[in-house]
């Protein structure tokens, strides 16, 4: 019998089955149709290409724009024996050459590559050359002027498929309102409209605001009141590591997240907290794409999302297994403050722009006419500082020029140090007779590090200098010497965003941007911030409002928010509320009972009743539903 995706499925996943939608996706994609699926966050996106990729000859190249993403993801595939590579800023050119022979000649089943590298000439002749099933496009709104996340760079991926003209185009997402979906169809090129897309109801996840000047206390409020594993959201590095202290000085198991962290440490934390020995991660977005963890209860947002497509993604990481769960946004009066403020830095004028951009030349010492294709580690701090520049609106003019197409600013993402010995074992022998008080480094390297001949290897300065009872900084002097005499290539650690110059320097004076396309742009995140207040404030159910965003204009209040439950509550007579609750408390005080026996406790024709009342205690953290009995949580 011949061999199915769901083979595949079982092969590498070990699942019996495909998860809703996920199927006919596959089945588009292996009928050589190009698609856009719509999944909402855990529907499971990446299935979606990676079975085709692995179900038919040749490989998927994966367009992505996030590297911690990208990593996270060929490191979870290579565990499972699955051949995947990554090719981003910040790669040696060397290590960049290597990838793409690996890919030519079969060694690679699914590359995932950064949109900014497709448009090298490098690229352009590799790829010619391999034998490409499936063009995925990962994140696709970012293609669309209409989307939240626009990223210039997606726009040549049209110039990509002029290469490989007969493979299909998978783009996916897990948000878009209906103007992005029928953008990214036309941005990429589609042969036909083909879109497959669930709705983004989600029944079993109760949507809650609250407005609190104390959010701290109420986030530990939250989190003591609904038991098991959950995700905090922050706007910023610090401010995870002061919320995961604050968590742990209130007896509340938990730890940090974000990009800057060094990668087996990420892998670490995020390793504890899928296996449930850490039950709260606190992080910036960095952290939750691509992870698979079923049963987050909770997933809390500390301050306001300047878009409800983000919020929408991140909260939908709660209740992937279909049970009830939380998606809380704790929100202030400074909020909007704070929204509104970061929104007039976001546009900056022309004649600021044009002043980053003359101190990018400066700082990298760019001659007119050069950079194009090169990439830098980037310090905002003291970049700003060197040349007088206010942080929050330099880094608005920075995406701006990315937005225009001159450069692209990459993520923080943590790159380990590497080396791989370039000289002979002959030429190194003589170089260490030549350099006695550099021969001990070298025996250290050749004894420790297997493979350093064939491929570079991570290697840990402070860990060689302690072992050799020297100064990590001396090490590294070492290093670097020998790279400069050619018996080694070293590549220091990174842990710094990179900015990417796409074109070549022009002077300041002829730099130009889509006027046009800044006023539309400006106007639409204009909209989206007025669309995340409302979302905040007004008194509507929350759900509807999120489905009435992605154009579900014609759903139901979910009866499970905090809007809903209020208006159940106050249907209620005070009395009669405070009746049902009081005499709930009193069977269920330091007694579990199961929900069969608490009912029996009223009479049938207080039945609507009781089950609000129920409902609403529920939510509110008032009763706990364990091993199918109720607690009473005072």
């Amino acid at each position: 019998m011949e061999k199915q995706p769901i083979d595949v499925l079982k092969q590498y996943w070990g699942y019996d089955a495909f998860r809703p939608m996920q199927e006919q996706i596959i089945q588009s994609a292996l009928d050589r149709q190009d698609t856009l699926a719509l999944l909402p966050t855990g529907g499971g996106k990446s299935i979606c290409f990676q079975v085709p990729a692995l179900y038919r000859e040749g490989m998927c190249i994966v367009i992505s724009p996030l590297i911690a993403l990208m990593k996270d993801q060929v490191y979870n595939l290579q565990r499972r024996g699955i051949a995947a590579a990554a090719i981003f800023s910040g790669m040696s050119s060397r290590d960049i050459d290597r990838t793409f022979d690996n890919c030519v000649f079969g060694g690679v089943k699914l590359l995932y590559v950064s949109p900014e590298r497709l448009t090298t000439d490098m690229a352009r002749e590799r790829i010619q050359r391999m034998q490409v099933n499936l063009l995925a496009v990962d994140e696709a709104h970012c293609v669309s002027q209409w989307g939240y996340d626009f990223r210039p760079p997606y726009l040549q991926i049209p110039l990509l498929r002029e290469l490989i003209p007969d493979v299909p185009i998978l783009a996916l997402t897990a948000t878009a309102t209906p103007e992005v979906v029928a953008d990214i169809q036309e941005k990429l090129g589609f042969r036909k409209p083909n879109v497959f897309q669930q709705s983004f109801t989600r029944s079993n996840l109760a949507y809650v605001v609250r407005h609190e000047e104390g959010k701290e206390e109420k986030l530990v409020e939250i989190l003591n009141k609904v038991a098991g594993s959950g995700v905090v959201y922050a706007r910023n590095r610090k401010k995870t590591k002061d919320l995961a202290l604050m968590l742990q000085r209130k007896g509340i198991s938990a730890d940090f997240y974000h990009a800057g962290l060094e990668g087996e440490l990420r892998s670490q934390k995020q390793d504890a907290w899928i296996a449930g020995k850490t039950r709260i991660m606190v992080s910036t977005n960095a952290f939750g794409m691509g992870i698979d963890k079923p049963d987050v209860r909770t997933v809390v947002h500390t301050d306001l999302p300047d878009s409800l497509e983000a919020y929408f993604q991140e909260a939908g990481r709660a209740g992937r297994d279909g049970k009830k769960s939380y998606a809380v946004l704790l929100y202030n009066d400074s909020d909007r403050r704070n929204l509104e403020r970061n929104f007039e830095l976001s546009y900056p004028p022309m004649e600021y722009i044009r002043q980053v951009y003359r101190a990018l030349g400066s700082y990298y010492q760019l001659a007119l006419g050069s950079g194009q294709g090169e990439s830098y580690d980037f310090d905002i701090t003291r970049f700003c500082e060197n040349f007088k520049l206010e942080p929050a609106r330099t880094y608005s003019c920075l995406k701006i020029l990315e937005q225009a197409g001159w450069l692209t600013l990459t993520e923080a993402v943590w790159s380990p140090s590497a080396l791989l010995l370039t000289a002979d074992k002959e030429a190194i022998y003589d170089y260490m007779l030549r350099q006695p008080k550099l021969d001990a480094i070298l025996k250290s390297i050749l004894r420790s590090y297997q493979g350093a001949f064939q491929h570079h290897i991570n290697i840990k300065e402070e860990q060689l200098a302690r072992f050799l009872n020297i100064p990590a900084e001396e090490v590294i002097k070492a290093l670097e010497l020998m790279a400069k005499e050619n018996i080694l290539e070293y590549q220091p650690r990174k842990d710094k965003p990179q900015i990417v110059f796409l074109l070549e320097r022009v002077d300041p004076a002829n730099l130009t941007i889509d006027m046009e396309l800044y006023q539309f742009r400006k106007q639409r995140q204009e909209k989206r911030i007025r669309s995340a207040v409302a979302y905040a404030t007004d008194d509507e159910c929350r759900s509807k409002m999120l489905l009435a965003y992605f154009g579900e204009t014609d759903s139901r209040p979910c009866g499970v928010c905090d809007v809903c439950l209020e208006r159940k509550k106050q249907a209620l007579s005070t009395t009669l509320f405070e009746q049902i609750k009081n005499k709930m408390k009193e069977a269920l005080t330091g007694k579990p009972d199961t929900l069969k026996n608490v009912l029996a406790l009223f009479p049938p024709s207080q039945k609507e009743e009781v089950a609000n009342t129920l409902e609403y205690l529920l939510d509110e953290g008032f009763l706990i539903e364990e091993e199918e009995l109720l607690h009473w949580n005072d």
